[in-house]
C-alpha cells in the first residue's frame, strides 16, 4: 500500500500509515522547521522517499505527472477561504488555493482513495458552501466517492478533545466505507503526567496563545498537576499526539510545540487508514 503525504508536518499520517504496512513514496511540506523534523524522523525507515528527491517543498510547483504511482492520498490540508461563488463555480472557484493542488493530482494520478483532515469549522465555513464546494468537486467532477465526519482525538485513546473533520473517498464508489467506532478511552491527562491531573481529558494543543493564565479561557498548554501548576512540555505535547517516545525534535522547544499543536491525533488516523486498507482490500 503506497501513500503521499501532502501537506505533511511532522509526520502525522506517515507514522499511522507505516503503522498499518503502508510505504510513503512522495511528501510535500514548505516549512523549513517542520522539514528538518520530518526528515530527522523518517529517513531511517524510508530511506527511498529522501534519496528520490521525492520529499520536497512546494507543492505548487510539482507536475502532477511527476509523482510516483500511489493507492492513497493523505493530506491535512490548510483550509484557505473560497469565495461565496464557490458552490455554482465549482473547480474553477478553488484555484489559488492549495486545495486546488489535491484536486490536480486526484485527477492526474486517479489513485484508489484519498485521506484528508481539517478543523472542525470547514464543515460549517462561509454558510457551507466551501465545503460544498469540496464535496462536489470530488463527487462530481473527479469522479470519487464521499465520506466525512468528525472524529475526535479522545474517541482513539488519546486524552485530548482535537475535534477534527475526516474526509476518505475511493475512485470504486461501490466500495462499501465505515468510519470505526471510537473505543473506551484508557489513558487520561493523570497517565501524561504522570501525576493526579485535575482534568481527565486534556485541552486541544494549539499554535499559538501559550503561556495564559491557568483560568484564562484562553488557556491550553497549563494544567493543575499534584495541585501545582505546570505548563506542557514536548514530551506531553507527544503523547497527547499519540507520538511514540523516540520521536525527536531537531529544532527549538518553541518550534516542536508549534509543529505538535499542528500536527494530527495519531491513533484515530490510523484507525480511519486501517479502515480505508480494508475497504480496497475488500476485507469487512
Amino acid at each position: 500500500m503506497k501513500f503521499i503525504d501532502l501537506f505533511a508536518g511532522i509526520g502525522g499520517f506517515h507514522t499511522a500509515l507505516h503503522n498499518i504496512g503502508g510505504t510513503c513514496v512522495f511528501a510535500a511540506e514548505w516549512d523549513k522547521e517542520a522539514r528538518k523534523t520530518y526528515e530527522h524522523n523518517y529517513k531511517m525507515h524510508s530511506p527511498e522517499l529522501f534519496s528520490s528527491g521525492n520529499f520536497i517543498g512546494d507543492i505548487t510547483l510539482v507536475n502532477p505527472a511527476d509523482i510516483p504511482d500511489f493507492d492513497i492520498l493523505c493530506a491535512g490540508f490548510p483550509c484557505q477561504p473560497f469565495s461565496q461563488a464557490g458552490f455554482k463555480k465549482g473547480f474553477s472557484e478553488v484555484r489559488g488555493t492549495l486545495f486546488f493542488d489535491i484536486v490536480k493530482i486526484l485527477k492526474e494520478k486517479q489513485p484508489q482513495a484519498f485521506f484528508l483532515e481539517n478543523v472542525r469549522h470547514l464543515l460549517k465555513h462561509d454558510d457551507s458552501k466551501t465545503f460544498a464546494t469540496i464535496k462536489k468537486i470530488i463527487e462530481d467532477e473527479l469522479g470519487y466517492s464521499f465520506h466525512y465526519r468528525i472524529v475526535k482525538a479522545s474517541d482513539f485513546g488519546l486524552p485530548q478533545h482535537r475535534a477534527r473533520l475526516f474526509m476518505v473517498g475511493f475512485k470504486d464508489k461501490a466500495i462499501d466505507f465505515k468510519f470505526p467506532d471510537p473505543i473506551p478511552l484508557e489513558k487520561s491527562m493523570s497517565d501524561i503526567w504522570g501525576g493526579e491531573c485535575s482534568r481527565k481529558i486534556g485541552y486541544t494543543l494549539r499554535v499559538g496563545g501559550k503561556g495564559s493564565d491557568i483560568n484564562d479561557r484562553r488557556n491550553w498548554d497549563s494544567y493543575l498537576v499534584n495541585g501545582e501548576v505546570k505548563r506542557l512540555g514536548i514530551e506531553q505535547g507527544k503523547a497527547m499526539q499519540g507520538f511514540p517516545a523516540d520521536f525527536h525534535f531537531p529544532v527549538s522547544t518553541s518550534q516542536a510545540m508549534k509543529q505538535l499543536g499542528n500536527s494530527v491525533a495519531i491513533p484515530a488516523i490510523q484507525a480511519v487508514a486501517a479502515n480505508i486498507k480494508n475497504a480496497l482490500q475488500g476485507m469487512p
